[in-house]
Protein backbone atom coordinates (compact mmCIF):
# COMPACT_ATOMS: atom_id res chain seq x y z
CA UNK A 1 0.00 0.00 0.00
CA UNK A 2 1.52 3.31 -1.12
CA UNK A 3 1.26 6.56 0.81
CA UNK A 4 -1.77 7.87 -1.09
CA UNK A 5 -3.67 4.62 -0.59
CA UNK A 6 -2.86 4.58 3.10
CA UNK A 7 -3.94 8.23 3.49
CA UNK A 8 -7.29 7.44 1.81
CA UNK A 9 -7.71 4.46 4.16
CA UNK A 10 -6.96 6.62 7.19
CA UNK A 11 -9.55 9.19 6.08
CA UNK A 12 -12.14 6.47 5.43
CA UNK A 13 -11.62 4.82 8.80
CA UNK A 14 -11.69 8.21 10.55
CA UNK A 15 -15.01 9.07 8.87
CA UNK A 16 -16.51 5.75 9.89
CA UNK A 17 -15.33 6.02 13.49
CA UNK A 18 -15.73 9.71 14.31
CA UNK A 19 -18.55 10.83 12.00
CA UNK A 20 -20.61 7.68 11.48
CA UNK A 21 -20.24 6.50 15.11
CA UNK A 22 -19.20 3.00 14.06
CA UNK A 23 -17.33 0.84 16.55
CA UNK A 24 -13.90 -0.52 15.76
CA UNK A 25 -15.40 -4.01 15.49
CA UNK A 26 -17.99 -2.79 12.95
CA UNK A 27 -15.29 -1.08 10.90
CA UNK A 28 -13.19 -4.25 11.03
CA UNK A 29 -16.05 -6.35 9.64
CA UNK A 30 -16.96 -3.76 6.99
CA UNK A 31 -13.42 -3.39 5.63
CA UNK A 32 -12.13 -6.90 6.33
CA UNK A 33 -9.26 -5.56 8.43
CA UNK A 34 -8.20 -6.90 11.81
CA UNK A 35 -9.63 -4.91 14.74
CA UNK A 36 -6.13 -4.38 16.16
CA UNK A 37 -5.16 -2.79 12.86
CA UNK A 38 -8.15 -0.44 13.05
CA UNK A 39 -7.00 0.76 16.47
CA UNK A 40 -3.45 1.28 15.15
CA UNK A 41 -4.68 3.17 12.09
CA UNK A 42 -6.94 5.44 14.16
CA UNK A 43 -3.93 6.36 16.29
CA UNK A 44 -1.89 7.00 13.15
CA UNK A 45 -4.68 9.23 11.81
CA UNK A 46 -4.37 11.38 14.95
CA UNK A 47 -0.57 11.35 14.91
CA UNK A 48 -0.43 12.49 11.27
CA UNK A 49 -3.06 15.19 11.65
CA UNK A 50 -5.76 13.45 9.58
CA UNK A 51 -7.87 13.67 12.73
CA UNK A 52 -7.55 16.80 14.87
CA UNK A 53 -9.43 16.77 18.17
CA UNK A 54 -10.42 20.13 19.65
CA UNK A 55 -11.52 20.35 23.27
CA UNK A 56 -13.83 23.22 24.13
CA UNK A 57 -13.05 24.26 27.71
CA UNK A 58 -15.77 26.64 28.83
CA UNK A 59 -13.92 27.08 32.10
CA UNK A 60 -11.36 29.27 30.35
CA UNK A 61 -8.46 26.83 30.41
CA UNK A 62 -8.93 25.89 34.05
CA UNK A 63 -8.26 22.17 33.51
CA UNK A 64 -4.68 22.96 32.55
CA UNK A 65 -4.28 25.29 35.54
CA UNK A 66 -5.75 22.68 37.89
CA UNK A 67 -3.36 20.01 36.60
CA UNK A 68 -0.41 22.39 36.91
CA UNK A 69 -1.20 23.13 40.55
CA UNK A 70 -1.77 19.46 41.39
CA UNK A 71 1.62 18.56 39.96
CA UNK A 72 3.45 21.61 41.31
CA UNK A 73 2.24 21.23 44.90
CA UNK A 74 1.53 17.51 45.12
CA UNK A 75 -2.15 18.10 45.81
CA UNK A 76 -4.72 15.36 45.46
CA UNK A 77 -7.16 17.59 43.62
CA UNK A 78 -7.49 21.24 42.60
CA UNK A 79 -10.77 22.73 41.41
CA UNK A 80 -10.87 26.18 39.86
CA UNK A 81 -14.39 27.46 40.40
CA UNK A 82 -16.03 29.08 37.40
CA UNK A 83 -15.89 32.79 38.17
CA UNK A 84 -15.13 36.05 36.42
CA UNK A 85 -12.84 38.83 37.57
CA UNK A 86 -15.67 41.36 37.63
CA UNK A 87 -17.79 39.30 40.03
CA UNK A 88 -18.38 40.68 43.51
CA UNK A 89 -16.46 39.15 46.44
CA UNK A 90 -19.66 37.50 47.64
CA UNK A 91 -20.33 36.01 44.19
CA UNK A 92 -16.79 34.56 44.09
CA UNK A 93 -17.27 32.97 47.50
CA UNK A 94 -20.54 31.50 46.30
CA UNK A 95 -18.85 30.07 43.19
CA UNK A 96 -16.20 28.40 45.37
CA UNK A 97 -18.88 27.08 47.74
CA UNK A 98 -20.90 25.68 44.83
CA UNK A 99 -17.85 23.87 43.44
CA UNK A 100 -16.97 22.62 46.92
CA UNK A 101 -20.49 21.27 47.45
CA UNK A 102 -20.34 19.42 44.12
CA UNK A 103 -17.04 17.81 45.17
CA UNK A 104 -18.45 16.80 48.56
CA UNK A 105 -21.44 15.10 46.92
CA UNK A 106 -18.95 13.14 44.83
CA UNK A 107 -16.49 12.00 47.50
CA UNK A 108 -18.46 11.52 50.76
CA UNK A 109 -19.32 7.85 51.31
CA UNK A 110 -21.10 5.75 53.93
CA UNK A 111 -19.14 5.59 57.17
CA UNK A 112 -17.29 8.86 56.64
CA UNK A 113 -16.69 11.26 59.50
CA UNK A 114 -16.84 14.71 57.96
CA UNK A 115 -15.59 17.78 59.81
CA UNK A 116 -16.28 21.46 59.16
CA UNK A 117 -14.73 24.79 60.09
CA UNK A 118 -16.67 28.07 60.03
CA UNK A 119 -16.43 31.30 58.06
CA UNK A 120 -18.12 33.25 55.30
CA UNK A 121 -17.18 30.87 52.47
CA UNK A 122 -18.09 27.89 54.62
CA UNK A 123 -21.43 29.49 55.41
CA UNK A 124 -22.06 29.83 51.68
CA UNK A 125 -22.20 26.02 51.46
CA UNK A 126 -25.66 26.12 53.04
CA UNK A 127 -28.30 25.66 50.35
CA UNK A 128 -25.91 24.19 47.75
CA UNK A 129 -26.82 20.51 48.20
CA UNK A 130 -29.84 19.91 46.00
CA UNK A 131 -30.23 16.29 44.81
CA UNK A 132 -27.79 15.26 47.51
CA UNK A 133 -26.94 11.54 47.80
CA UNK A 134 -27.96 10.06 51.15
CA UNK A 135 -25.07 8.80 53.24
CA UNK A 136 -24.74 7.06 56.58
CA UNK A 137 -22.05 9.48 57.68
CA UNK A 138 -21.26 11.59 60.75
CA UNK A 139 -20.83 15.38 60.54
CA UNK A 140 -18.92 17.22 63.23
CA UNK A 141 -17.48 20.71 63.97
CA UNK A 142 -13.69 20.98 63.89
CA UNK A 143 -13.59 24.17 65.93
CA UNK A 144 -15.69 26.05 68.43
CA UNK A 145 -18.15 28.70 67.36
CA UNK A 146 -17.33 32.23 66.16
CA UNK A 147 -18.54 34.15 69.17
CA UNK A 148 -20.90 36.99 68.26
CA UNK A 149 -20.57 36.68 64.49
CA UNK A 150 -23.53 36.18 62.13
CA UNK A 151 -25.38 32.93 62.90
CA UNK A 152 -25.11 31.66 59.30
CA UNK A 153 -21.34 31.43 59.77
CA UNK A 154 -21.64 29.41 62.98
CA UNK A 155 -20.10 25.98 62.65
CA UNK A 156 -23.15 24.34 64.25
CA UNK A 157 -25.45 25.86 61.61
CA UNK A 158 -23.16 24.62 58.83
CA UNK A 159 -22.84 21.10 60.29
CA UNK A 160 -26.54 20.71 61.03
CA UNK A 161 -27.66 21.92 57.59
CA UNK A 162 -25.26 19.77 55.57
CA UNK A 163 -25.77 16.67 57.74
CA UNK A 164 -29.50 17.03 57.11
CA UNK A 165 -28.89 17.33 53.34
CA UNK A 166 -26.90 14.07 53.35
CA UNK A 167 -29.24 12.31 55.77
CA UNK A 168 -26.37 11.82 58.21
CA UNK A 169 -25.84 12.41 61.92
CA UNK A 170 -24.95 15.89 63.18
CA UNK A 171 -22.87 16.54 66.29
CA UNK A 172 -22.77 20.08 67.67
CA UNK A 173 -20.24 21.94 69.80
CA UNK A 174 -21.18 24.05 72.81
CA UNK A 175 -18.15 26.31 73.03
CA UNK A 176 -16.48 29.26 71.36
CA UNK A 177 -13.34 28.75 69.29
CA UNK A 178 -11.38 30.90 71.73
CA UNK A 179 -12.23 31.21 75.42
CA UNK A 180 -10.90 33.74 77.91
CA UNK A 181 -8.87 31.42 80.12
CA UNK A 182 -6.80 28.27 79.67
CA UNK A 183 -8.62 26.71 82.62
CA UNK A 184 -11.96 27.20 80.88
CA UNK A 185 -10.62 25.50 77.76
CA UNK A 186 -9.30 22.57 79.83
CA UNK A 187 -12.64 22.11 81.56
CA UNK A 188 -14.47 21.99 78.22
CA UNK A 189 -12.18 19.55 76.43
CA UNK A 190 -12.14 17.25 79.48
CA UNK A 191 -15.94 17.24 79.86
CA UNK A 192 -18.05 14.16 79.12
CA UNK A 193 -20.00 15.83 76.31
CA UNK A 194 -16.80 16.86 74.52
CA UNK A 195 -15.42 13.32 74.61
CA UNK A 196 -17.54 12.29 71.61
CA UNK A 197 -16.32 15.28 69.59
CA UNK A 198 -12.70 14.36 70.35
CA UNK A 199 -13.31 10.73 69.36
CA UNK A 200 -14.76 11.83 66.02
CA UNK A 201 -11.75 14.08 65.43
CA UNK A 202 -9.48 11.07 65.94
CA UNK A 203 -11.43 9.14 63.29
CA UNK A 204 -11.87 12.00 60.82
CA UNK A 205 -11.90 10.99 57.14
CA UNK A 206 -12.96 14.21 55.38
CA UNK A 207 -12.37 17.80 56.49
CA UNK A 208 -13.75 20.94 54.86
CA UNK A 209 -12.03 24.11 56.02
CA UNK A 210 -11.60 27.75 55.18
CA UNK A 211 -8.27 29.57 55.35
CA UNK A 212 -7.85 32.86 57.17
CA UNK A 213 -5.64 35.54 55.70
CA UNK A 214 -2.83 37.37 57.47
CA UNK A 215 -4.17 39.10 60.57
CA UNK A 216 -4.43 42.87 60.79
CA UNK A 217 -6.26 45.16 63.17
CA UNK A 218 -8.45 46.36 60.30
CA UNK A 219 -9.63 42.90 59.29
CA UNK A 220 -13.33 43.03 60.23
CA UNK A 221 -13.72 39.28 60.66
CA UNK A 222 -11.63 39.47 63.84
CA UNK A 223 -13.57 42.39 65.36
CA UNK A 224 -14.66 41.38 68.86
CA UNK A 225 -12.97 37.99 68.53
CA UNK A 226 -9.27 38.73 69.14
CA UNK A 227 -8.07 41.84 70.93
CA UNK A 228 -5.10 43.97 69.91
CA UNK A 229 -2.77 42.19 72.34
CA UNK A 230 -3.49 38.81 70.75
CA UNK A 231 -3.14 40.21 67.24
CA UNK A 232 0.19 41.86 68.08
CA UNK A 233 1.45 38.58 69.58
CA UNK A 234 0.46 36.60 66.48
CA UNK A 235 2.11 39.14 64.20
CA UNK A 236 5.31 38.93 66.26
CA UNK A 237 5.25 35.17 65.75
CA UNK A 238 4.96 35.72 61.99
CA UNK A 239 1.40 34.44 61.60
CA UNK A 240 0.45 34.31 57.92
CA UNK A 241 -2.88 32.48 58.17
CA UNK A 242 -5.03 30.08 60.11
CA UNK A 243 -7.20 27.00 59.77
CA UNK A 244 -9.78 26.42 62.50
CA UNK A 245 -8.26 29.28 64.54
CA UNK A 246 -4.93 27.41 64.58
CA UNK A 247 -2.24 29.76 63.26
CA UNK A 248 0.88 29.04 61.23
CA UNK A 249 3.73 31.00 59.62
CA UNK A 250 4.81 31.39 55.99
CA UNK A 251 6.53 27.98 56.01
CA UNK A 252 3.48 26.24 57.44
CA UNK A 253 4.97 25.88 60.90
CA UNK A 254 2.40 25.86 63.69
CA UNK A 255 2.60 28.88 65.98
CA UNK A 256 2.55 28.18 69.70
CA UNK A 257 1.42 31.21 71.66
CA UNK A 258 -0.69 32.15 74.66
CA UNK A 259 -3.70 31.90 72.35
CA UNK A 260 -3.01 28.22 71.66
CA UNK A 261 -3.92 27.25 75.21
CA UNK A 262 -7.29 29.03 74.92
CA UNK A 263 -8.31 27.58 71.56
CA UNK A 264 -10.86 24.81 71.14
CA UNK A 265 -10.16 23.22 67.76
CA UNK A 266 -8.78 20.13 66.12
CA UNK A 267 -4.94 20.08 66.06
CA UNK A 268 -3.66 20.93 62.57
CA UNK A 269 -1.44 17.85 62.53
CA UNK A 270 -4.59 15.72 62.60
CA UNK A 271 -5.65 17.14 59.22
CA UNK A 272 -2.70 15.39 57.57
CA UNK A 273 -4.28 11.96 58.11
CA UNK A 274 -7.59 12.41 56.33
CA UNK A 275 -8.61 10.99 52.98
CA UNK A 276 -9.55 14.51 51.94
CA UNK A 277 -8.82 17.82 53.63
CA UNK A 278 -10.52 20.31 51.35
CA UNK A 279 -9.79 24.03 51.61
CA UNK A 280 -12.43 26.38 50.22
CA UNK A 281 -10.51 29.63 49.88
CA UNK A 282 -10.22 32.48 47.42
CA UNK A 283 -8.87 36.04 47.04
CA UNK A 284 -5.37 37.13 46.19
CA UNK A 285 -4.96 38.43 49.76
CA UNK A 286 -5.23 34.81 50.98
CA UNK A 287 -2.71 33.41 48.48
CA UNK A 288 0.22 33.49 50.93
CA UNK A 289 -1.87 31.80 53.64
CA UNK A 290 -3.04 29.11 51.21
CA UNK A 291 0.52 28.47 50.01
CA UNK A 292 1.72 28.14 53.59
CA UNK A 293 -1.10 25.67 54.37
CA UNK A 294 0.04 23.61 51.38
CA UNK A 295 3.63 23.69 52.65
CA UNK A 296 2.45 22.51 56.05
CA UNK A 297 0.50 19.70 54.34
CA UNK A 298 -2.64 20.66 56.24
CA UNK A 299 -4.70 20.44 53.04
CA UNK A 300 -4.56 18.01 50.12
CA UNK A 301 -7.39 19.47 48.06
CA UNK A 302 -8.06 23.08 47.07
CA UNK A 303 -11.15 24.79 45.66
CA UNK A 304 -10.38 28.34 44.62
CA UNK A 305 -10.63 30.88 41.78
CA UNK A 306 -8.40 31.38 38.77
CA UNK A 307 -6.86 34.64 39.97
CA UNK A 308 -6.12 33.15 43.39
CA UNK A 309 -4.50 30.08 41.83
CA UNK A 310 -2.30 32.24 39.62
CA UNK A 311 -1.22 34.35 42.59
CA UNK A 312 -0.33 31.21 44.60
CA UNK A 313 1.84 30.00 41.70
CA UNK A 314 3.46 33.44 41.35
CA UNK A 315 4.36 33.49 45.05
CA UNK A 316 5.71 29.94 44.97
CA UNK A 317 7.87 30.63 41.93
CA UNK A 318 9.14 33.84 43.51
CA UNK A 319 10.15 31.99 46.68
CA UNK A 320 11.86 29.27 44.67
CA UNK A 321 14.31 31.68 43.00
CA UNK A 322 15.41 33.38 46.21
Amino acid sequence: MNNDEEKRLLVKIAHMYYLNDMTQSEISKSLGIYRTSISRLLKKARDEGVVQIKIIDEGGGNVELESRMEKMFGLKKVIIAASEAELTPEAKKKAVAKAGAALMKEIIIDGDIVGFAWGSTMGSLIGEFSDCPQRQAHFVPLVGGPGTMDTKYHVNAIVYSIANDFGGDAYLIDAAAVVERKETRDDIVQSNYFRKIAELWDQLTVAIVGIGAEISNSNMIWTGFYDDTVIDDLNQHGAIGDICSRFYDSEGRIIQSELTDRTIAIPLERLKNTRYTIALAESEEKAAAILAAIKGQYINTLVTTEETAEEIIRLAEGQAVR
